[in-house]
């Protein structure tokens, strides 16, 4: 039953994002301008992104892309197993599956597309952000920040 947490989780991320992706990029049309949401706090913007977070090690090539799939899909592998060894508690369950569902939620859009749909930009208090990006970033974030923090803890 536990591990149904984590099943559940992942398959929220993965839905919650994958939806976002396509109302966003193909039915608003992200790429064709910005979108102000909430300006400058929360901006539509559309963005291919062939590398990893902020487009750090971009590659334009189809190996590239296949080894950051593989690589992806390694993560998500390495996070089962030790979920699998270790007594997670919920939170913790809970936590691996968003980054496992946001993972897979990229690992998508590289196959589908060969690069991840991108379209979240923030910026604030003058500070221009040029990055963007998408929320299986924030789950993948979300999620390690809370395996990182609560491994083998109960959170207060």
């Amino acid at each position: 039953m536990r591990a149904g947490l984590l099943l559940w989780a992942a398959l929220a991320a993965f839905g919650i994002d994958q939806i976002s992706k396509y109302l966003v990029v193909h039915v608003m049309r992200v790429a064709q301008g910005e979108i102000d949401v909430f300006p400058p706090v929360l901006v539509f913007k559309y963005g291919e992104n062939r590398g990893i977070n902020f487009g750090l090690f971009q590659g334009d090539t189809e190996t590239a892309r296949w080894v950051l799939i593989g690589i992806s899909l390694a993560i998500c592998i390495a996070v089962l197993i030790w979920l699998g060894r270790t007594k997670p508690t919920k939170f913790m369950l809970f936590c691996g599956g968003l980054l496992i569902g946001g993972a897979l939620g990229n690992v998508v859009d590289r196959v589908l597309y060969g690069y991840v749909l991108d379209f979240l930009n923030m910026s604030c208090c003058g500070i221009n952000n040029p990055f963007v990006f998408n929320l299986a970033d924030v789950f993948i974030f979300a999620g390690a920040l809370g395996l990182v923090l609560f491994e083998g803890k109960k959170p207060s």
